[in-house]
């Protein structure tokens, strides 16, 4: 495509020229945008690049010397900026620009879009300033584009009128410059019938809002009626929260906290202001009142020179940081072709981690000096907290003793903890832990439950803080040393028991003993691990495999599977009227149902065999029972 030569076509005059856009709208629509409400954004895009490109060109000029006003009546929406302008040079180059990407989005395989995407993505940053691409986003909604536009570079030039239609076709005039007296740009659209839900004047001015309530060239709307406020009603009435001024420290923090409420729509626990100069980026992080799901990441509201960028920025801040939603305005974040998300560059990284210092600063602040809004705190996001901890030495020394645990004790710090246990042991899983906790408790063990997420390497590094303080795993042996044994006359007494026990369960690889301990209201305790179960498992399978190359691998891997034990406890009644049951069967019945139970209260899951033996003791001892009685 060739540019004309304007200076053959008298002022006034038609020139009527084709580019078959249809693939280029295509890709924009199903490609690049994700609505095609982002039509507005882009017009005022475009106006908010025009109008800087008309601030460096007269300097000396005010911020709120030109601005954007924008009107909708329900038959037309326009656009009208006091910015730099177009030639008639600037809108051929546009086109013919346009016309070379479409001809080659056109030659795209319907199986690769994305190569065609990756065209228009090279394309899009040429065009900050112009019209760009983002002025053919307005075919998502309309069927005629009418662009009227002046130069403010030389003060006689003129008017430029440009009319474009969705097939492709346009018609360039070349007006005096009365038609346009000031500088500036107006774009006009003529809706489809179809695109009524983006282009009524309350949608219109609720987009305009949306998009632009940052933006720092003043924006006002007119719906024609004297409504949404009047005509010349002011879309970004005051600057952003962070910029503006307040009589004290309070009137800050609470004006940030009701901005907060009323971006996100919750009262935040705190507001932590983020400023980070070298990239001119401002804005708040609201700190979430309640429980954040682990994993669970939020999305945040970005926005890139007072232009709402994304509201779903999950790259600005860390996987961890997921207790708290950010709102930001910067300067120079690198937004992708569709203007919806941020490229992944070394500036965005280094933001990344400079925000990640200011959360990790303001909880140091908490909890140095305000010891309540830190409990607050650690109550609602103790997990991410945790997760923090994990990886950052500074965060783990301040707060490693302030978080909450389930113990032995009940759920308290690990400083209330090591007050009172100067050895703290800690459970590989959740399930040893619910087996051992109410014996090791009356035991006087401190017994932290280490199976969730984070807690056991915590657990472990507490002598990093609290050097007095020793941390162990716990393991089978460390519990039952703490088991009183039973006299050597009661033991023989109960030998006979013992062994009918035994072999019922052998079956489980379980060995059965006898010992005395509290709460004497808990007639047994099984000591089993998950580890030890799995070892016995592989073991069976080798045991069933026994030859071939499958078998000689699991004999390679088997090693002695410690046994499960089930301990009796001898202050239990019933434990003693069933250590002198002499009837073999109601020995083993009875030996099957402790078992049960005791699986039971470990809180594990069952395996089939162990729910068929819960079923048949229970049944066997209800029919010796009924045969008792008759």
């Amino acid at each position: 495509m060739t540019l004309p030569d304007t200076a053959a076509n008298p002022a006034g005059a038609d020139r009527t020229f084709q580019v078959d856009l249809r693939g280029l709208v295509d890709l924009l629509s199903h490609h690049l945008y994700s609505s095609p409400r982002v039509y507005l954004r882009e017009l005022l895009q475009n106006a908010v690049d025009a109008l800087t490109a008309r601030h460096a060109l007269e300097p000396p000029a005010p911020a709120d010397a030109f601005g954007i006003r924008l009107y909708a009546d329900g038959s037309v929406v326009r656009v009208e900026d006091d910015g730099v302008g177009l030639t008639e040079a600037d809108v051929h180059t546009f086109l013919a620009t346009i016309g070379r990407s479409s001809k080659r989005a056109m030659g795209v395989p319907p199986a690769e879009p994305i190569r065609g995407w990756g065209r228009i993505a090279e394309q899009r940053a040429d065009f900050i300033g112009q019209f760009g691409i983002g002025l053919l986003s307005c075919f998502l909604v309309a069927d005629e584009i009418h662009v009227l536009s002046r130069s403010a570079r030389t003060s006689d030039a003129p008017t430029v009128e440009w009319r474009g239609r969705g097939d492709g076709s346009y018609t360039v005039r070349t007006l005096p410059a009365t038609a346009r007296p000031r500088p500036g740009t107006t774009v006009t659209l003529t809706p489809r019938a179809d695109a009524g839900e983006w282009t009524r004047p309350a949608q219109v001015h609720a987009l305009a809002r949306h998009f632009g309530s940052l933006l720092r060239h003043p924006v006002t709307f007119d719906d024609g009626t004297g409504g949404t406020g009047g005509p010349g009603a002011p879309v970004n009435p005051e600057p952003a929260a962070w910029a503006r001024t307040y009589p004290t420290p309070g009137a800050r923090s609470r004006a940030l906290a009701a901005y907060g409420q009323e971006v996100f729509g919750f009262t935040p626990l705190d507001t932590i202001e983020l400023d980070l100069p070298a990239v001119g980026l401002k804005g708040i992080a609201c700190v979430l009142p309640e429980t954040v799901p682990a994993g669970r990441r939020h999305g945040h509201r970005v926005h890139v020179k007072g232009m709402l960028l994304s509201e779903q920025a999950e790259e600005i801040l860390p996987e961890w940081a997921f207790f708290v939603r950010c709102v930001v305005d910067a300067e120079s974040l690198r937004p992708t072709a569709s203007r919806e998300s941020l490229y992944e560059d070394d500036t965005l990284a280094a933001v990344r981690d400079a925000l990640a210092e200011r959360l990790r600063a303001w909880i140091a602040r908490a909890a140095a000096s305000d010891p309540d809004l830190l409990a607050r705190f650690l109550q609602a996001h103790h997990l991410a907290v945790k997760s923090l901890a994990v990886h950052d030495d500074e965060i783990l020394r301040m707060l490693l003793p302030w978080l909450p645990f389930e113990t032995t004790d009940g759920h308290t710090t690990l400083d209330e903890f090591a007050r009172t246990h100067r050895t703290v042991l800690v459970t590989s899983s959740v399930e040893e832990f619910r087996q051992v906790a109410a014996i090791a408790s009356a035991a006087g063990l401190g017994v932290v439950n280490g199976g969730y997420t984070y807690d056991r390497e915590l657990v472990h590094r507490l002598p990093e803080i609290r050097p007095e303080v020793s941390v162990a795993d716990l393991d089978p042996e460390t519990l039952t040393a703490h088991l009183d044994p039973v006299d050597r006359e009661t033991e023989l007494a109960a030998a006979a028991y013992l062994a009918q026990a035994r072999d019922a369960l052998a079956v489980f690889d379980c060995d059965v003993a006898l010992r005395t301990f509290q709460p004497a209201s808990a007639p047994a305790l099984l000591v089993d691990s998950r580890e030890a179960r799995h070892e016995r498992t592989r073991s069976q399978l080798a045991r069933e495999q026994e030859g071939g190359l499958w078998g000689d691998i699991l004999g390679a891997l088997r090693q002695e599977a410690p046994r499960a034990q089930l301990i009796l406890n001898q202050l239990n009644p019933l434990v003693r009227t069933a250590v002198t049951i002499d009837e073999p069967e109601l020995a083993r019945t009875s030996a099957e149902a402790l078992y049960g139970q005791a699986a039971m209260l470990s809180r594990r899951p069952l395996r089939p065999s162990e729910s068929s033996l819960i079923n048949r003791s229970f049944l066997d001892l209800l029919a010796h029972a009924l045969r008792k009685d008759s």
